[in-house]
């Protein structure tokens, strides 16, 4: 049986965003954390900039009015397309760590993430499958005439890049990310929830340039 972690614009919360968990794909959810930025100081303008680089700080409040915390996720280093980021407990323990690997940057021509909680295995997935990236890319000088096309006149859809990941421990693949509908799906039973959460959260932060990252906002 998998669970299911999917960020979503809060309808009512203050904070702005929130995870939904559901035991089964399709089945019932609820809210189980609300996601906010925690700003540097400095402010937005500071950590905007910083993001810039792949730096990344947020809180999972277990209360829409910031009564407790969950988790924090936080940035341990960040420099050439490389970044790792620690997930830590409501009282600053160690729950794991997340690590991202830009394609190009890394170590392969694919986007690299890396899920490692403390006192289980590493799991690694990477973005997106080989055979729809060489179609992607095959199909790339339509998507740039489209693109032109959409600024000229308003309309028009431009593809996004697969973003589908896969983890895998061993044999094991304990956690996979849905793209169609941005959801984490937990298999493995010894997976932290709140480390999938906050990797639910991190994830929508890369959005790219056709997607609308939850962290990027001015206010």
């Amino acid at each position: 049986m998998s669970s299911v972690l999917t960020l979503k614009r809060a309808a009512v919360s203050p904070v702005g965003h929130v995870v939904e968990f559901s035991d089964a794909p399709g089945g019932e959810s609820r809210v189980v954390a609300h996601v906010e930025r925690e700003l540097p100081e400095g402010g937005i303008p500071a950590y905007l900039a910083a993001r810039k680089s792949g730096v990344r700080s947020f809180v999972l409040w277990a209360d829409g009015e910031r009564r407790s915390r969950l988790a924090t996720l936080v940035t341990e280093s960040a420099s050439d397309g490389v970044a790792t980021y620690r997930v830590l407990g409501a009282q600053g323990e160690p729950i794991g760590t997340l690590v991202r690997e830009q394609a190009m940057y890394g170590k392969g021509l694919r986007t690299r993430w890396t899920v490692a909680q403390t006192g289980c295995p590493e799991a690694v997935g990477l973005k997106g499958r080989i055979f729809w990236w060489y179609v992607w890319w095959l199909l790339f000088p339509v998507q740039v005439a489209i693109g032109v096309g959409s600024l000229l006149s308003g309309g028009g859809d431009v593809a996004r890049g697969p973003r589908r990941i896969i983890w895998r421990a061993g044999r094991e693949v304990p956690l996979e990310f849905f793209s169609d509908d941005d959801e984490v799906h937990v298999h493995a039973p010894w997976v932290d929830w709140r480390l999938a959460a906050a990797l639910s959260a991190l994830i929508r932060t890369f959005d790219g340039w056709l997607g609308t990252p939850w962290d990027d906002k001015r206010k």
